[in-house]
């Protein structure tokens, strides 16, 4: 499941992270690639010792898990710190997975969900565009600022070189209490349907059981 995300962010949040960005140190991107894509990545990284990126990571990171989208259609169990990463004119990171174990020891975690924020509005640059290749074909993905886009880290996918401009977002894993990615596509459109029927029909019969049947199956598949 691919799914877009908006106003995870604010205007002035974003702002406010713009003017961090301005103060902050940056360290080459590949380093913190797996050993698999090292050779693939060219971009860079916000120094995690930094102030800026404290901040940057905290905000990002608390908008997103408290967003009610990312809840319904991640069922998040862990969400990792963020990378704030840049990409500048001739740089990209080709095709890759993601490594399915994440942290350090004692921290590890897995990766089921990738996320991309967008911090960066969407005509500022050129080239850049996020391609998540799913069993439908190639997805290309370049959002508004703010915005953001989950998608089952194990799906192969690319930065596309930037030609112009400079690209930053926030890149960011998940664990999801529900470990299969078709399942949580089958409880994220139930539970739209669930809170559609608790808007129109919150008596009704039938919403008591769309309410039943959704913690059930989140009972019953619910990794933890």
């Amino acid at each position: 499941m691919l799914i877009q995300i908006k106003n995870v962010l604010t205007a002035d949040e974003l702002a406010h992270i713009h003017t961090l960005v301005d103060a902050a140190s940056w360290n080459p991107g590949h380093h913190s690639a797996g050993a698999s894509a090292t050779s693939r990545k060219a971009n860079e990284e916000m120094d995690q010792d930094s102030d800026s990126w404290k901040q940057i990571n905290q905000l990002v990171v608390n908008k997103l898990f408290n967003h009610a989208e990312f809840q319904g259609a991640v069922l998040p169990n862990r969400v990792s710190a963020a990378y704030v990463s840049r990409y500048r004119t001739g740089m990209a990171y080709k095709s890759h997975v993601d490594d399915p174990v994440m942290g350090a020891a004692g921290g590890r975690y897995r990766s089921d969900v990738a996320v991309t924020v967008f911090l960066s509005d969407e005509n500022s640059y050129r080239g850049g565009e996020l391609t998540i290749h799913s069993r439908f074909g190639p997805v290309s993905v370049k959002l508004p600022a703010g915005s953001a886009v989950a998608y089952p880290a194990s799906s192969l996918h690319e930065v596309s070189q930037v030609t112009s401009g400079e690209r930053l977002a926030c890149v960011l894993w998940a664990q999801s209490l529900v470990r299969d990615a078709h399942q949580r596509e089958i409880l994220n459109d139930l539970n739209d349907a669930r809170q559609a029927l608790n808007i129109s029909a919150s008596q009704a019969q039938v919403t008591q059981l769309v309410d039943q049947a959704y913690m059930n199956l989140v009972r019953m598949w619910s990794d933890v």
